[in-house]
């Protein structure tokens, strides 16, 4: 190669970019990491409801490390999804010296037993609430089924005004709902929604008629649904 002065020349040119990038990097690594870029302003966006500001400016000053450019934006998304009632955080650059933290809060829909809370996407979290709340009960793989059964039952006995505080699903699946007024349906392991659906449809003309709110009405049968009131009477 010693006596191929175009090779010497492309290996020349070659180390010479090479060192040029590597300098190139290290003035820009330094330069970033002066402190000439500070963040002088986090700006938190969205609907909050329960997340204080206490707590934000907490895990900003405790977390938040670096300037401009060296902050590290999943370890502040991390912090900031540690908080009670955070679901999803989005950290982003805004420049010369801002940072934006898009908060989104888990809105509950439900109890799941004493545990913690069911948020509208059906996913469980932790936090504290005094809201009066329907609890849910169940294997907590079907955490996600169960809140979106809930919301179908709801809407379908709504013409009855009637709300559901408790849905109990057995491991064997078997689905139970407690209404606000004490009345309990069984409603089992099959064709959930028509069992509900043919409970309302049929309610004017038969328990609406009843003396008293019956203490449980068993929707499993195939040709209508039977009814035990308080007094321990059946019917059907």
């Amino acid at each position: 190669m010693w006596d191929r002065p175009d090779a010497l020349n492309a290996w020349a040119n070659f180390l010479f970019g090479l060192a040029a990038v590597i300098a190139l990097y290290a003035i820009v690594f330094t330069i970033v990491r002066l402190p000439y870029f500070p963040v002088r302003e986090v700006r938190v966006v969205g609907t909050i409801s329960h997340v204080t500001p206490a707590q934000i400016e907490a895990v900003v000053h405790r977390e938040l490390r670096g300037n401009f450019f060296t902050i590290n934006l999943d370890r502040s998304r991390a912090a900031f999804e540690k908080l009670p009632w955070v679901r999803k955080v989005q950290v982003r650059r805004l420049w010369p010296d801002r940072l934006e933290i898009a908060l989104d809060e888990h809105v509950a829909l439900a109890r799941w037993g004493d545990e913690g809370l069911v948020d509208t996407y059906g996913e469980l979290f932790t936090a504290a609430s005094d809201d009066q709340l329907p609890v849910f009960e169940g294997p907590k793989e079907l955490v996600h089924e169960i809140a979106g059964n809930f919301v179908r039952f709801r809407d379908e006995l709504r013409p009855l005004d009637k709300h559901i505080s408790a849905i109990r699903v057995s491991d064997r699946r078997a689905w139970t709902l407690v209404l606000d007024e004490g009345m309990t349906l069984e409603v089992g392991r099959e064709h959930l929604d028509e069992r509900v659906e043919k409970f309302v449809s049929a309610y004017g003309a038969s328990v609406a008629l009843m003396h008293e709110v019956p203490r449980i009405v068993d929707l499993r049968y195939p040709n209508g649904f039977a009814v035990r009131l308080r007094n321990g009477q059946d019917g059907v």
